[in-house]
């Protein structure tokens, strides 16, 4: 038996091309007639992410049946073998080879939101932490309160490097404090709001447990699974709401509790950056959203946000043209 249709949101289960979603999508595919996607983050981390998502579409007609020829055909491999650059004119040629399947509907085009306001501000780490932290970023080890941290690879350094530049190391025991400059910088956020609720977004259980120890009489709670939470805070009734961008990156609607986010500390998706901004940037929020972002000086911090600016870049050069792309049929047909 077919089935009639399916419609579904494209989010990270679904550009993943291993996953358990996907592998069980390919297989019943060829019997479902229509397929609908939906994502507002098509492509987080640039156009390697776009080949699983248009797969579950067309059965690979437009960008290749596997992974692997889609990288071939577009992409040039490092000497690693794992990282991928896209080629000369590929973009245009992804692009092109999508448009007749792909819309792009940006809330921004269709309804009067006001803009929203990006304000990095900046950390001092003091002299002795940064120090510990030049040492790691330098070693791959550091040894604090007799507990010696290490880094096996690049990867896990940058992990490190992103816990330090917050405050903490995590430990086989715990974590161990190296600064309490970002708090102060918290602190700061919150008596210059005047009241104004504060959504922060906050990456490390550490972080967390520092911030609820440091402002115990500042109304701060964690988002939980409970309904009149959200209620609350909608209301206005939460001071501060502590969240993780991964458990409150999709689907919850809290735009009318305040306008004002804090990044405590950036992580490398923007999926999940994008997508925590828009729960207070969309559709009822009648202020201008604020994002204040918390940024160590000379650390691994502006580097994420390098980072993430490339990959948006990328992501809205696909949505632009498709938007393009789309004008120009309609302008077509009704020439």
């Amino acid at each position: 038996m077919a089935l009639r249709s399916v419609s579904m949101a494209a989010r990270t289960s679904f550009k993943n091309r291993a996953s358990k979603r996907v592998r069980a999508l390919r297989r019943v595919r060829p019997r479902v007639d229509r397929v609908v996607e939906l994502t507002g983050t098509p492509a987080p981390n640039g156009l390697i992410d776009l080949w699983a998502q248009i797969v579950l579409l067309d059965d690979g007609a437009r960008l290749g049946k596997t992974l692997t020829q889609y990288r071939q055909r577009y992409f040039n491999a490092d000497y690693t073998g794992f990282k991928y650059e896209l080629r000369e004119d590929a973009a245009d040629q992804i692009h092109a080879a999508v448009d007749d399947i792909v819309l792009s509907l940006s809330a921004k085009d269709h309804l009067d939101l006001p803009e929203r306001t990006i304000v990095d501000v900046p950390v001092a780490m003091p002299p002795k932490a940064k120090a510990q932290y030049d040492q790691l970023e330098r070693e791959f080890l550091i040894e604090i309160k007799n507990e010696t941290i290490t880094a096996a690879t690049a990867g896990v350094l940058a992990g490190k490097l992103l816990q330090a530049a917050n405050g903490a190391l995590y430990t086989d025991e715990g974590f161990v404090l190296l600064h309490e400059a970002k708090l102060d910088a918290l602190a700061d956020l919150i008596e210059g709001m005047n009241g104004a609720p504060l959504l922060v977004a906050i990456n490390f259980r550490s972080d967390e447990e520092r911030i609820l120890a440091r402002f115990p009489d500042a109304g701060i709670e964690k988002l939980g699974t409970d309904p009149a939470q959200i209620d609350r805070w909608n209301a206005r009734e939460i001071p501060i709401l502590l969240a993780h961008p991964a458990s409150a990156g999709h689907g919850l609607n809290l735009q009318h509790g305040g306008r004002h986010i804090v990044w405590l500390g950036l992580n490398w998706s923007l999926e999940l950056y994008d997508q925590f901004n828009a729960r207070l940037d969309r559709q009822g929020q009648t202020g201008t959203v604020v994002v204040h972002r918390l940024v160590a000086d000379s650390t691994i911090d502006p580097v994420v946000c390098e980072v993430l600016r490339q990959k948006d870049k990328t992501q809205r050069a696909l949505l632009n043209a498709v938007k393009a792309d789309a004008t120009k049929r309609q302008t077509g047909a009704r020439g």
